[in-house]
């Protein structure tokens, strides 16, 4: 499939190319998300900025190259630098969505014209201005990060989620309510009700399942564990770190290698980023709805569950605190699931020799190589067993619901202007 794309011009890639705006703005945009993080913000909220951000960058520049449709508007007349029409699209959603950073994004975006010898008053720069615009308003109703929003604290019955105690030093506080619960009703980027894509039924406590994964949790999951190997614990940490950050560095490497042309890029990175934040909207709508108790609850209360074959053990801890959410689905999951998904679609193959990086502080491994994005996404499912946070079953029904946001995205969205056709 990828040769017929590139023998129809549908996707231009070469072996080794040169950055592009796109990445450098998918930079500067995990720049000031992270620092946003570090201030406050939700991680889990954080695909919404990723998503907003290139969905104004990706109609910006196809305003202009015309390769792919837009993902909200078209821009009559649109002429001048792509470049410059991403940058300006990617620092006013930004300002946008964090006005306390707007000296630092408006000094990174004159660097960025100095840099690469573009006018600031190239007809671009009001190309990018109305991309932005047009994101902005359309997802100023969407829900997210609402004024006050009602705490979910979950049930304090047998299998049900509720805040759960911090063991080790660092976030979350201990007995902290659900973290941006407001995420499960915001409206999506690419379907119409959060619950289009929710987690089929977990499995019932007394299910084959269900008493499998709880003992192997135990067992790999423990701070203490046995079982679990150092070659298992440094998997585990390396996916301990967010993951958009992780998985948006992952996407900048792999553009930079294999995407050389603006109008690609900018899809590369759209696609990705709506499919992901779509995907997070659907783990909280499926986290709300069956309230499913993390790992570290059930082991500490097995003995009350109903199943003789769950021994609980009242003193077990996680390899690391618990994230202040429900166990089902899994958020990291279905982030690569997304993730690794678009990617196999976008450039019509499984099959690519890939860098993923963490920079996770107990990671001892920091790059680690994959030949298959499916490879990757098997090792997210086992880190997060191995973290002690997750039962096995709500990863691998993530990584499901997150390659179906996908495939959905890809399908219905972005696609190209040509003749070219893509397998569905």
């Amino acid at each position: 499939m990828l040769a017929a794309l590139i023998l129809c011009g549908c996707l231009n890639v070469a072996s080794a190319a040169r950055a592009d705006a796109v990445v450098h703005w998918n930079n500067v945009a995990s720049g000031a998300i992270g620092a946003a993080i570090a201030a406050g913000r939700p991680g889990a909220a954080t695909a919404l900025d990723f998503a907003m951000v290139h969905a104004a960058v990706h109609d910006a520049v196809q305003a202009i190259v015309q390769q792919y449709e837009p993902y909200y508007q078209e821009i009559p007349g649109a002429s001048g630098s792509p470049e410059a029409a991403a940058a300006k699209a990617a620092v006013d959603v930004l300002t946008y969505l964090f006005p306390s950073q707007a000296a630092s994004l408006d000094a990174a975006y004159i660097a960025f014209f100095s840099a690469n010898g573009l006018a600031l008053d190239d007809p671009g720069v009001l190309v990018g201005q109305q991309a932005a615009a047009g994101i902005i308003d359309l997802r100023a109703d969407s829900g997210a990060f609402p004024a006050s929003f009602p705490p979910f604290t979950g049930e304090n019955e047998v299998g049900q989620w509720r805040p759960t105690t911090s063991y080790l030093p660092g976030p979350p506080p201990s007995g902290a309510a659900m973290a941006a619960p407001w995420l499960a009703t915001v409206v999506p980027f690419t379907f119409d009700d959060p619950s289009q894509f929710r987690a089929k039924r977990p499995p019932k406590l007394k299910s084959r399942v269900y008493t499998r994964d709880y003992n192997e949790v135990k067992a790999l999951g423990s701070f203490s564990s046995a079982w679990r190997s150092a070659e298992q614990t440094d998997l585990a940490y390396f996916y301990s770190e967010n993951f958009f950050a992780q998985w948006n560095r992952a996407l900048r490497a792999i553009a930079d290698a294999h995407v050389n042309d603006i109008g690609d890029s900018a899809r590369l990175f759209a696609l990705a980023n709506l499919a992901t934040a779509d995907a997070m909207i659907t783990a909280w709508d499926s986290k709300i709805y069956y309230n499913v108790w993390r790992p570290i609850t059930a082991i500490q209360e097995g003995d009350d569950d109903g199943n003789p074959r769950t021994a609980g053990d009242s003193s077990w801890q996680s390899l690391i605190n618990n994230p202040n959410y429900p166990d089902y689905i899994s958020g990291a999951n279905i982030i690569t699931g997304a993730m690794t998904k678009s990617l196999a679609l976008f450039f019509g193959t499984n099959e690519m020799t890939f860098d993923v990086t963490s920079n996770a502080p107990l990671a001892v491994v920091k790059t680690r190589t994959y030949h298959r994005f499916s490879d990757a996404a098997r090792d997210v499912v086992d880190a997060r067993v191995y973290l002690g946070i997750h039962f096995r079953f709500a990863d691998t029904e993530a990584r499901s619901r997150g390659r179906r946001v996908a495939a959905w995205v890809f399908k219905n969205y972005l696609r190209p202007l040509s003749d070219c056709d893509y397998d569905d």
